[in-house]
């Protein structure tokens, strides 16, 4: 990795901050929709009214129209999901970055900035809300043009120096299962999955939207 430094957030950051999340988890609605596509509900559901509509219309255009229009919707669906998430980040944790983050214990946020001075990466720790013993991995996003560099593998490195430091002995983070690259990244760092789980929204269980918990021990630590 050259010409990258991690240092910690500062205000003047904030508008490239929030645009580096937005984008990220922007990235996740195609898969998100591929996924939602390979459900046995979702293609049931396809073909009972493809096959309805075929047989009562005897028109093979309806169906096919009909078809599109549900996909559609579906992928409006996606969209609409995703974006309430973003917004509601916005409006939380991502509204006041130095209150949230680095006016709380064992809390802060770190960009990684490029030879520029433009933040091109983002990662976040405090305290884990379900296992207070832990610090939480959040916030972990690198520009699509600047990846493949070892800024993701860094800024987690970031976040394990930090908590080993001040006493924590391991660090959890959450992550979907459309997020294969996160996964293989923090499966790479380490970190072993240990629980999953559905989110409380309604549409994600129906889509078999899940969530995985990865927790990486510190006695376990890779750090290639």
């Amino acid at each position: 990795m050259t010409n990258i430094q991690i240092r910690q957030y500062r205000d003047e950051d904030a508008e490239v901050v929030k645009e580096l999340f937005t984008l990220g988890m922007s990235e996740h609605v195609p898969s998100s929709f591929v996924h939602i596509l390979k459900q046995p509900l979702t293609q049931m559901v396809l073909m009972c009214i493809f096959c309805a509509l075929m047989a009562s219309s005897k028109s093979f255009l309806l169906p096919v129209l009909a078809i599109t229009l549900v996909l559609a919707l579906i992928r409006l669906m996606v969209v609409k999901m995703f974006n309430s998430y973003i917004e509601t980040c916005l409006r939380k944790d991502l509204n006041d970055i130095g209150e949230t983050y680095l006016k709380q214990k064992d809390s802060c946020f770190w960009v990684a900035e490029n030879d520029e001075g433009r933040a091109v990466g983002t990662v976040a720790c405090l305290p884990a809300e379900k296992s207070p013993e832990c610090l939480e991995l959040k916030r972990l996003s690198v520009r699509r043009s600047y990846r493949g560099m070892g800024i993701a593998k860094n800024l987690c490195r970031t976040v394990a120096d930090y908590s080993r430091e001040r006493g924590y002995p391991a660090v959890v983070l959450y992550t979907s299962v459309v997020q294969t690259d996160a996964q293989k990244l923090y499966e790479h760092m380490g970190y072993v999955k240990t629980r999953e789980f559905s989110p409380p929204d309604p549409v994600a269980k129906i889509c078999n939207f899940t969530l995985f918990e990865y927790r990486l021990n510190f006695e376990q630590d890779k750090r290639n």
